[in-house]
C-alpha cells in the first residue's frame, strides 16, 4: 500500500493550531469533510473519539493514529496533522505527540484500514523521516517527505 494513493495534499495540516487531542483530531475531520472525503464530520469524531475511548491511539514516539469506521467515508481516506505545539494524547509512552495521522473508513474496509494502519507505523520508524516531519512547516512539505520515503 502506498499512503499517497490514499493522502491528499489538501488533507494536510502542518501546523495544527489544536492544542488538545480532541480538537486535533476534530481539525484533520474537518480536513476531510472540506475536501469532500467525509459526509457526516460529527459522525466521523464520534467514531473516532469512541475508538480513543477504548485505547489511545497514541503509539509513542511522538505519533498518534487515530482511526475509526465510519459510514461517513466511502472509502478508505486518511488526514495528516503536524502539531505547532506537542498535544498530549495519552500516548502508551506517555510522551506528547507531534505527528498525527487520521485514518477513516467505512465499517465494511477492514484489510486496507489495517494495511494503512501497518504502512504508517512503518513509515515511522524511519527516525531520519519523522525528524523532517516534526519539523515541516507546509503540506506540500509533509506530502513531498513521505512521497519521495515511498518512492526510495
Amino acid at each position: 500500500m502506498i499512503l499517497t494513493q490514499i493522502l491528499q495534499p489538501t488533507c494536510i495540516k502542518a501546523p495544527l493550531e489544536s492544542r488538545d487531542k480532541t480538537s486535533a483530531i476534530e481539525e484533520l475531520i474537518n480536513l476531510l469533510a472540506k475536501a469532500g472525503q467525509i459526509t457526516d464530520p460529527v459522525g466521523a469524531l464520534e467514531a473516532v473519539m469512541e475508538r480513543e475511548q477504548q485505547r489511545s491511539t497514541g503509539i509513542g514516539s511522538g505519533i498518534a493514529i487515530p482511526h475509526g469506521k465510519t459510514a461517513s467515508a466511502k472509502e478508505l481516506v486518511m488526514a495528516f496533522g503536524i502539531a505547532k505545539n506537542p498535544i498530549d494524547f495519552d500516548s502508551i509512552d506517555k510522551k506528547p505527540v507531534k505527528i498525527i495521522v487520521l485514518l477513516l473508513s467505512p465499517p465494511d474496509c477492514t484489510g486496507p484500514h489495517i494495511q494503512a494502519l501497518a504502512r504508517i507505523s512503518r513509515l515511522m520508524l524511519d527516525e531520519t523521516l519523522k525528524a523532517k516531519l516534526e519539523k515541516a512547516s507546509s503540506p506540500e512539505e509533509v506530502y513531498e517527505l513521505i512521497s519521495s520515503k515511498e518512492t526510495e
